[in-house]
């Protein structure tokens, strides 16, 4: 009998470890394939669409090509979409990512015949206000920060120091200029003048983009394209912006369509803690799914 009993036990306590793997790989599933927040559902009323622009512009940012540019086609494809409104708070970031936006935003508006507002809050800056220059009309806020259309490669030279240290830098290469940019090695004039030319070509594009954007509006001066931001009123003198606006008075004044209906791609709860905590917290996730699974299977 003890010893039925102790049988009786384990197999209750297994069936208990069980049920919990199950509970924490079914939570951990929801974490990564159902907990983010989608884009709320189509509308058939008339409605102004939101996508929102926030933070750094990158591949793997919350701000990416992908993740904008799927909300952007959601809200245009929506029948109950007057507008689309991009509501931006973004210091810049990859001009390679805006410029995917930029001609998509081109794309779908001659595709789809709906007008593009961009509305800024704090700041649309550099790759940011590469995105807002395919707007149909800019608003700002008078305290906006707007501008900074240029284009910088920063880092560091250690040369200097690996020099006081007595630390010896072996780079071995196949191709003479394999080492660009290498922070551990002196810059020479050749590769700060081809650094320079590249910085130039891609500056050129941002400006010209700007200019299909913005057209007769923008009353170009020396600081126009120099790198500088501007307050949002003095970017509505300059013709950086149009006027002064808020995303509840451009879809009650602008769009004539109140109800505003969000677009916008947002992170699952398991991406904001790799974000938040690194590669390596969410490879640790990844592993302990994989050990529990044999655990309750």
């Amino acid at each position: 009998m003890a010893t039925l009993a102790e049988q009786r036990a384990a197999r209750r306590w297994r069936n208990i470890w069980r049920t919990l793997w199950l509970l924490a790989a079914l939570a951990l599933g929801w974490m990564v394939w159902g907990g983010a927040v989608l884009p709320s559902k189509p509308k058939s009323t008339p409605h102004t669409a939101l996508v929102e622009v926030r933070g750094p512009i990158g591949p793997d940012q919350q701000a990416s090509a992908s993740a904008i540019v799927s909300a952007l086609r959601a809200a245009f494809e929506d029948p109950g979409a007057q507008a689309v409104v991009l509501l931006i708070d973004s210091p810049g970031g990859s001009p390679v990512q805006a410029g995917i936006v930029n001609d998509e935003i081109w794309r779908l508006k001659d595709k789809h015949d709906k007008p593009v507002y961009a509305v800024v809050e704090e700041t649309c800056a550099s790759a940011a206000y590469y995105i807002a220059a395919a707007a149909d009309r800019i608003y700002v806020d008078k305290a906006s920060l707007v501008g900074s259309i240029g284009v910088l490669i920063d880092g560091f030279g250690f040369t200097g120091l690996m020099d006081k240290l007595g630390v010896e830098r072996r780079l071995l290469t196949a191709g003479e200029n394999k080492g660009f940019l290498d922070p551990f090695s002196p810059q020479t004039p050749t590769h700060r003048a081809h650094a320079q030319r590249m910085l130039d070509d891609i500056h050129q594009q941002f400006i010209e983009v700007v200019r299909k954007g913005r057209g007769e509006r923008l009353k170009e001066t020396p600081e126009t394209f120099s790198g500088l931001v501007w307050t949002g009123q003095r970017a509505v003198e300059m013709g950086l912006a149009d006027d002064l606006g808020s995303l509840d008075s451009v879809a009650r004044d602008v769009v004539g369509a109140e109800e505003i209906v969000d677009y916008t791609q947002r992170e699952s709860v398991a991406e904001r803690l790799a974000r938040r905590f690194g590669a390596g917290a969410a490879d640790s996730m990844m592993r302990w799914a994989q050990t529990a699974w044999p655990a309750w299977r």
